[in-house]
């Protein structure tokens, strides 16, 4: 009997040779075990699943698989964003994931893996928010405030790309986390925050009818994994991202947490 396979069945058996072809050429690790850290507090990139508390999102599925890719074993542990990149840089975790922009600042104390995704970010305000319908508008207003979590890609954007470039500046009110800041939009202590897409998306459909996106990219951020310097995981880990490229396990993944989760 013959089989005939649909093109869905084509294209899944495509994928799996692909990704069988890719894996027969990248490194194995021996079992490795790979300690990695991350805040939990990013979504869709890192946080808790509402359900079940474990940590979800995007950076897990990726790295878990990287690991799964390159024949090792990842531990994943919690740490506050302030002191991440300083405990990677000491060697304390191998690699690190909180939607981590490169940066040259960062570069040069850091390693990076090459992006595994580049994030457009807006200004999220109030729904019912009428002063502010861009950077200019905002930066012209000296009533208005940033909300933004210190040492993150969103505080330097507030400061450098929409405000003066000082980053004393009182506009900008710092907080521990990126949720308590969405918070101080919703209770009127600031007026706005920059977020990416996919968290602006996010915070929208869980408290429907609280906060609007202004439709102006204000910058398209690359975001990597940071590993400890002189790591000799670095070229594995780029390997096996550009196997997931390849064959296009990344942009499932990519699709899946960033429109698709939403929706659940």
């Amino acid at each position: 009997m013959k089989t005939i396979l649909t093109g869905a069945a084509v294209s899944a058996l495509a994928l799996a040779l692909s990704a069988q072809s890719f894996a027969a050429e990248l490194p194995n690790l021996d079992g490795r075990t790979i300690h990695a850290v991350t805040e939990n507090a990013y979504y869709p990139l890192n946080f808790a699943d509402p359900k079940t508390g474990d940590g979800i999102g995007l950076e897990y599925d990726v790295i878990n698989e990287v690991a799964k890719r390159l024949n090792a074993k990842i531990e994943w542990d919690l740490s506050a964003w302030d002191v991440m990149i300083e405990a990677v840089r000491s060697g304390q975790f191998d690699i690190g994931a909180d939607g981590i922009t490169i940066t040259e600042e960062r570069d040069e104390v850091i390693d990076f893996t090459d992006p595994f995704i580049t994030v457009e970010q807006y200004l999220l305000v109030r729904a019912d928010e009428e002063r502010i319908t861009g950077a200019e508008s905002f930066a012209e207003n000296a009533d208005l405030l940033f909300g933004a979590q210190a040492g993150t890609s969103s505080f330097y954007t507030a400061i450098y790309d929409v405000l003066d470039g000082d980053e004393a500046n009182p506009r900008v009110k710092t907080f521990d986390s990126f949720g308590a800041a969405v918070q101080a939009v919703k209770a009127g202590d600031v007026d706005a925050i920059i977020a990416d897409q996919a968290a602006a998306t996010g915070y929208m459909g869980a408290d429907p009818g609280a906060f609007k996106q202004i439709d102006e990219t204000l910058k398209s951020d690359p975001l990597g994994f940071i590993l400890t310097p002189r790591s000799d995981l670095v070229e594995p880990f780029n390997a096996a991202l550009d196997s997931m490229r390849e064959d296009g396990w990344l942009d499932e993944r990519i699709n899946y947490w960033f429109f698709e989760y939403a929706a659940e």
